[in-house]
């Protein structure tokens, strides 16, 4: 039993051998004034509206952007078109164009040669 006390002694004298801290302050909030909150405010909301805005903007002139060149596709595939048709025709013209073939086709019109019509142009 004695060593028992002599243990809470020894406690009681570490305990009281600790210096006593003061509790430390509270540390202040500073209140920012309301007005520099109100221009804050003001200018977020000016920032993100400028950011929609261009935003929606950009996103319109790609949307024109794209449609010009669908456009452009199908035009050119037009004139792609337009092209093959022209060579096609001017094969055809030049098949039709044979002595053979327009001598056939005055045959079955009912022309015939006669060579009291024909007229001899000099120079050429």
């Amino acid at each position: 039993m004695a060593a028992v006390r002599v243990r809470q002694h020894q406690q009681q004298q570490q305990q009281v051998q600790q210096p006593i801290t003061p509790p430390s302050p509270q540390p202040t909030i500073k209140r920012r004034k309301k007005s520099n909150q109100k221009f804050e405010k003001t200018m977020l909301i000016a920032l993100v509206s400028i950011i929609v805005v261009m935003s929606v903007l950009v996103l319109n002139k790609q949307a024109a952007i794209q449609t010009t060149s669908m456009d452009i596709q199908k035009i050119e595939t037009e004139a792609e078109e337009i092209t093959k048709q022209n060579v096609d025709l001017t094969v055809r013209v030049s098949e039709l164009s044979t002595f053979e073939n327009i001598w056939n086709k005055a045959k079955e019109l009912g022309l015939t040669q006669n060579e009291k019509n024909v007229k001899v142009v000099p120079g050429e």
